[in-house]
């Protein structure tokens, strides 16, 4: 098929790859537009157009798709559909009906579940026991469209959120490939107006380690979080991220290690940490964070 790809992150870069091997008609990739970054502010090209130029594909990346001559950019190029996977621009109504098979969506929940931005990370954090990726055919809602094609999988006990997206991200190219091979005579579901949620952005306020909370949720959290933003604590004055946990029993004040493994009493229960990274340094396992910090037992973290 002639198609249009649109994706911008790591995460959408498997999906382009499926698509080409498959032998697709790649007709241009729309990805975000290079921004400032590093030490020195130099504009950085996303992953998906470092990918795109690497396979010798035709880049765009319009800083709005609402203006009449993006539009008519989008038209000249004649596709039969287009497939978007964490783009980062909203697609007006006139872009959605321009290819001749419509616009579709990988999306990495299992909707109406994690409608939204941050799919992944609200999953891990809420306690879901699965997730998945959707085959979404789009329309002008918030992740609203007809789901063509879903695919389940469960979540690990110790699973964080960079753990999972990169397996969401290959389960999304392999369900793309196999859903453009029956488009036309995959039936389209509506999803159901019941169970419906919203994964909003990740605010770094959420971040901060509050060891006053239940150990289920503590361990929710940062393995939520990890990599990024990763939560975090304080120690002697300095932000640690704890990048890895696992729930544990053990009781204490909130905050207190325990043990020299790094087992932390919270609210209730308590949370064996299993990576960190202190500002500036390179995230380490918790033995080898140790043989420096050599954090003691009865410490309390964000202590003041």
């Amino acid at each position: 098929m002639r198609i249009v790809f649109m994706g911008t992150p790591d995460f959408s870069v498997p999906a382009l790859d499926a698509l080409v091997a498959a032998g697709h008609e790649i007709a241009a990739v729309y990805c975000q537009p290079p921004r400032p970054a590093g030490r020195g502010k130099k504009p950085r090209p996303t992953p998906v157009h470092v990918r795109a130029e690497a396979l010798g594909l035709a880049v765009r990346h319009p800083v709005s798709l609402k203006t009449a001559e993006a539009l008519q950019d989008f038209k000249n190029l004649e596709s039969e559909v287009a497939v978007v996977v964490a783009y980062g621009l909203i697609l007006p109504q006139s872009i959605l009906d321009a290819p001749e098979m419509g616009c579709l969506n990988i999306h990495a929940s299992l909707l109406p579940r994690w409608r939204g931005a941050a799919p992944i990370h609200r999953a891990i954090m809420a306690g879901d026991e699965q997730t998945g990726v959707c085959i979404m055919q789009m329309e002008a809602g918030l992740d609203t469209g007809p789901v063509l094609m879903r695919v389940e999988t469960a979540i690990g006990a110790e699973e964080t959120t960079g753990q999972l997206h990169g397996r969401l991200s290959e389960m999304g190219a392999a369900a793309i490939v196999t859903a453009l091979s029956g488009l036309g005579e995959l039936e389209a579901h509506p999803q159901a107006t019941e169970g419906v949620t919203y994964a909003s952005k990740i605010d770094k306020a959420e971040a901060r380690i509050d060891w006053t909370r239940p150990a289920v949720e503590i361990d929710r959290l940062i393995r939520g979080l990890a990599p990024f933003p990763g939560a975090w604590f304080e120690l002697d004055g300095t932000r640690v991220k704890a990048l890895g946990a696992r729930y544990s029993a053990g009781c204490g004040e909130p905050g207190q290690v325990l043990d020299s493994g790094l087992r932390i009493a919270c609210g209730s229960g308590a949370v064996q940490l299993t990576r960190l990274q202190r500002a500036g340094k390179a995230a380490q396992d918790t033995e080898v964070f140790q043989s420096g910090a050599q954090i003691a037992a009865g410490t309390l973290l964000n202590g003041d």
